[in-house]
């Protein structure tokens, strides 16, 4: 019997609840929103000629499904009624708080640049053209990502849409479901977030290539039930031998992705039946000594096929997931692939990166975002700071790309302030660079910087996930020595020229000065 991961952990806090400096986080939150934004939305077509509300509904449905807040499921209702309102921010704060009003302003921006550079795509056939305007809109999102409640919005309306189409049997424009498998579902990947990972690239595989979809499917459908039966049969049989071993454990057919059986297949020149997915479990278990007890019971009881084990317990993953996988022959020789993992760990890899924190913008601002202060507020800082390291990871899968098709998009890095706010600088930018960035001011302040806890000098090259500290004086102004190319202190123009800016105003005050 299957049992939804929700349902049985209706406690969990991953990686989408962002509590909370939005009002009371209740259920009634999310009817009040709708209720707002039903006579706005209801009736109202979208580009997609999806109904507002339904898509909406749709989104604060995908939004519950991955175990989000009700305030950010209330937000999915007020973003869209914006669209209806003469000054959407002003009457959204009114009604609802001004972190709502921020939410709806950055979120209806974040769907407008996209929707620009999307219809840009559309108008071009050529292929650099168009890997670039997937790199524009890649970059929207990764600055949009301060504020993780617009990227949770922007993944779950991209599969509310997806389903809108597959649901009404439309054809889907090539460029948003190409967007879908380049950009999207790399990012729900990379956050962890597993389940509108799997059902976007599905769904976009679909539109995009329909007949090797319909081939897999046809190939999945044939002989299902039987193949069905020998899961069931195989899945019964381990889960009692568990049980008589003393090992409480559920074990569960898991889902079939097409996509990534087609993949496989493709990879690895395998045929349908020998694509591991096919016949697939999953073993939850109380603790780890209990996932490595199931691994042994599993490989003594089957065959283990050599090659196909992964310990990512003890080398979890770069955004945190871990498992025990392998794959072993079932008593008619065909291969089962087998997943063990804790409650925990399943948790975590529905959910995502960050499946133990809550989020929270402090209230205080420092020099550049948000401040932290205290031993919860440092918690959610390195929660932030988790999570945007997946992003910025998720940037650079998307540089190695656009390298192995020959354009390299490596002109911007991405670093952290102290309080896990991201800063865009150009490639070969120096901590001072970082510093004007932030401020004017900080910039012509700056004494020294510290770089992942460490004093460098200032004319260190930073890189992406770096987070950086600016020691500043209380006044001053900038050296001399900055503007000197050879010292290398300046690696953006931007910088020189505020640094020039300052000289140039200290010369005119001094001639005003002799008179």
């Amino acid at each position: 019997m299957k049992t939804s991961v929700i349902e049985r952990l209706p406690a969990a806090a991953p990686i989408v609840r962002i509590a909370d400096d939005m009002p009371a986080a209740e259920e009634n939150q999310v009817a009040r929103a709708r209720a707002f934004a039903e006579p706005l939305l209801g009736g109202q077509p979208m580009d997609t000629g999806e109904d507002a509300l339904k898509h909406a509904d749709g989104v604060a449905e995908v939004l519950q499904h991955i175990g989000a807040a009700p305030s950010l499921r209330a937000a999915a209702y007020l973003v869209y009624a914006g669209d209806y309102l003469n000054k959407p921010e002003e009457v959204v704060a009114k009604a609802f708080g001004e972190s709502y009003a921020s939410l709806v302003t950055h979120t209806r921006k974040l769907v407008q640049m996209q929707r620009t550079a999307r219809e840009a795509q559309e108008a071009r056939l050529d292929d650099e053209e168009r890997a670039e305007q997937t790199e524009r809109v890649r970059k929207m999102l990764l600055a949009f990502s301060r504020d993780l409640r617009v990227v949770l919005l922007r993944l779950a309306s991209r599969l509310q849409t997806l389903r809108f189409f597959a649901a009404a049997k439309q054809p889907c424009p090539a460029s948003l479901a190409r967007e879908s498998m380049q950009v999207f579902a790399p990012l729900a990947s990379r956050l962890g977030i597993w389940q509108i990972k799997w059902e976007l690239e599905d769904l976009a595989f679909r539109f995009l290539q329909p007949q090797d979809y319909h081939r897999v499917a046809r190939m999945l459908d044939e002989k299902r039930v039987e193949r069905e039966h020998r899961v069931e049969a195989t899945r019964a049989r381990l889960e009692r031998e568990l049980h008589e071993l003393g090992v409480a454990a559920q074990v569960h057919g898991r889902p079939k992705h097409l996509y990534s059986i087609w993949k496989k297949m493709q990879g690895k020149e395998l045929s349908f039946e020998h694509v591991y997915d096919v016949r697939a479990l999953r073993v939850i278990v109380d603790d780890v000594p209990a996932c490595y007890a199931v691994l042994s019971h599993v490989h003594e009881r089957y065959r283990p096929v050599a090659g196909e084990f992964d310990d990512y317990i003890a080398r979890p993953k770069p955004n945190g997931y871990q498992s025990l996988h392998t794959v072993v022959l079932d008593d008619a020789g065909r291969p089962v692939e087998v997943q063990i993992r804790t409650r925990q760990m399943h948790e975590h890899a529905e959910h995502g990166v960050a499946a133990h924190w809550a989020y929270k913008e402090a209230g205080t601002r420092g020099y550049a975002g948000v401040s932290a202060a205290g031993e919860f507020e440092e918690q959610i800082a390195q929660a932030r700071k988790a999570v945007l390291r997946q992003l910025l990871a998720w940037e650079r899968d998307f540089a190695d790309q656009e390298a192995a098709h020959g354009t390299a998009f490596d002109d911007r890095i991405y670093v952290f302030t102290p309080q896990a706010a991201i800063v865009e600088l150009s490639a070969g930018a120096t901590p001072v660079d970082f510093a004007y960035a932030v401020h004017t001011d900080l910039g012509h302040r700056c004494r020294g910087a510290r770089v992942d806890g460490v004093m460098v000098p200032l004319n260190t090259a930073l890189h992406s996930g770096q987070t950086v500290e600016v020691i500043a004086l209380k006044e001053g102004g900038p050296s001399l020595d900055w503007l000197n190319p050879e010292l290398g202190y300046l690696g953006s123009a931007r910088s020189r020229t505020k640094v020039r800016a300052w000289f140039n105003a200290q010369q005119q005050r001094e001639t005003i000065a002799k008179g």
